[in-house]
């Protein structure tokens, strides 16, 4: 074969993906900047690993020394101690109502209020973003009387629904710019085939919300998992703890604590986040970026 040669707009190509020193300087300032903050952000959880592997002694002796020997048996214990599995069912229980009415509620007052551009949309939007301000502290006493008053106050389904209205608002927001990046064309296609306005929804608006929707629902997620506050106002029978709960069990009084097996619970109680958040931070940043910048 015939080598071709190359056009003068390949070589214009080229030339234009070829980096000049400033530029390569910069960027290697700009991933050493990025390398050391993510290496202080993953700090903590190196400890946390190394530390659940070690005895109490070797801890309080050197903790940043690597363990003579690997004790996984402090995971076995901090699995039976806490009872895990059972505060895993619970936290799965609470997320699983307050994501789904998140996502329920969230998407239809957004897309409603994203396709009526009236003065009440627009005082209603503003209202649910004014309500992200807020914050928790200021309300939660008030929340929690509210809750015992309503009788969802003890239940892991009822810490659920709490969870759904603190998270409707950030729910709103985010779909109410994701619509934007659907054709209105459709809704007027849809009424002109004597489509009803909630079918219509269903079947064709919400299929192409799947991006927004999957970056709400992990990031609420994340939220309600992590989440130790609320749980602790809400939920006072130990069957009801969620995994966070089921750890501060271990602290005891006059700093009496059991710090091999709180670290261990602690990376357990992460791995399902992470793994979660590994498969899905494509749709996540593209949901952020699409939702927070549309219109």
């Amino acid at each position: 074969m015939i080598a071709q040669p190359l056009s003068s707009s390949g070589l214009r190509a080229n030339k234009s993906r070829r980096l000049s020193a400033p530029d390569v300087v910069r960027e290697l300032i700009a991933y050493t900047i990025l390398t050391a903050v993510a290496a202080f952000a993953l700090f903590p959880v190196y400890m946390a690993l190394l530390n659940s592997l070690k005895t109490d002694g070797a801890i309080m002796n050197d903790i940043l020394a690597l363990p003579e020997t690997l004790r996984f048996s402090n995971y076995i214990e901090a699995f039976e101690r806490t009872r895990f599995l059972r505060a895993v069912v619970n936290t799965v229980v609470v997320v699983a109502t307050g994501a789904s009415g998140i996502v329920f509620f969230g998407a239809m007052a957004g897309y409603k209020i994203s396709r009526t551009p009236t003065r009440l949309s627009n005082l209603l939007f503003g209202m649910f973003v004014m309500s992200m301000l807020i914050p928790f502290h200021s309300i939660m006493i008030t929340l929690t009387r509210v809750a015992r008053a309503l009788h969802v106050q003890g239940s892991t389904v009822g810490l659920g629904l709490i969870y759904v209205g603190l998270g409707v608002p950030m729910a709103i927001f985010l779909y109410h710019g994701f619509v934007k990046s659907v054709p209105i064309e459709l809704d007027e296609a849809a009424r002109i085939d004597g489509c009803g306005e909630l079918r219509y929804f269903v079947t064709v608006i919400f299929p192409l919300l799947a991006p927004i929707t999957v970056t709400v629902i992990v990031l609420n997620t994340l939220w309600m998992w992590n989440d130790f506050l609320l749980p602790l106002l809400m939920i006072t029978d130990s069957d009801n703890y969620t995994v966070l709960l089921s750890t501060n069990m271990l602290f005891g009084q006059y700093n009496n604590n059991d710090w091999t097996a709180i670290l261990a619970t602690l990376i357990l109680a992460m791995l399902p986040m992470v793994t979660l958040y590994l498969f899905l931070q494509k749709y996540i940043t593209k949901g952020i970026a699409e939702g927070a910048l549309k219109g």
